[in-house]
């Protein structure tokens, strides 16, 4: 079977090299999150659990990995590096990639649902209506999410979309590993 391989960027905490060097491979641990996001991190954790489960669905993640490796599909859209951190220039088998669409992700973090297009939106903005609740209600925490599972469950499905790319760029279009091994780096950018 042919490999294809894709080159994918990616910007991390220079610790991401110790990690390398002991232990040959690089993951995207809890504590990580923790010490970049400290206060809000239990709002990232709880949706990058969501992403790995529904990721997960698409590439299988190896046993012991826990979070994802945001990556860019372009230089230009990778996040430059800044103090404590490097930049990857990754080649990685194009089968172990989750092609994901950012802008939908911002859906996903603000708790709102992703429409198919235009008229899906249309109806799912009136069927809000209907029930008395503007659009950018949240189902998922805050004053509605206990009263409303049906429509909890109807948000957190339309989620799926964010691996539906509706149209592919260098900036909106990210990617997902799982982890970074060392034969796969083919250049790292500092500050």
């Amino acid at each position: 079977m042919d490999v294809y391989y894709k080159t994918i960027w990616t910007r991390q905490n220079i610790k991401s090299l110790d990690d390398l060097k002991n232990n040959g491979v690089y993951r995207v641990k809890r504590q990580y999150i923790e010490e970049q996001y400290r206060d809000i991190a239990p709002f990232y954790i709880k949706l990058y659990k969501w992403f790995v489960y529904a990721a997960n669905e698409r590439v299988a993640a190896p046993q012991g990995v826990e979070f994802p490796i945001w990556c860019s599909v372009s230089y230009e859209g990778m996040l430059s590096p800044i103090e404590n951190t490097i930049g990857y220039k990754l080649e990685v088998d194009s089968s172990q990639i989750i092609y994901f669409d950012g802008k939908k992700w911002d859906h996903v973090l603000n708790h709102w649902y992703i429409p198919k297009d235009k008229d899906d939106a249309a109806a799912y903005g009136q069927r809000l209506r209907k029930l008395g609740l503007e659009e950018t209600s949240s189902f998922i925490e805050g004053k509605n999410a206990n009263f409303y599972p049906l429509e909890r469950k109807i948000v957190m499905d339309s989620w799926y979309r964010i691996f539906h790319i509706d149209n592919w760029n260098i900036y909106t279009t990210q990617a997902n590993i799982w982890e970074i091994k060392p034969d796969m780096i083919k250049d790292i950018y500092c500050q």
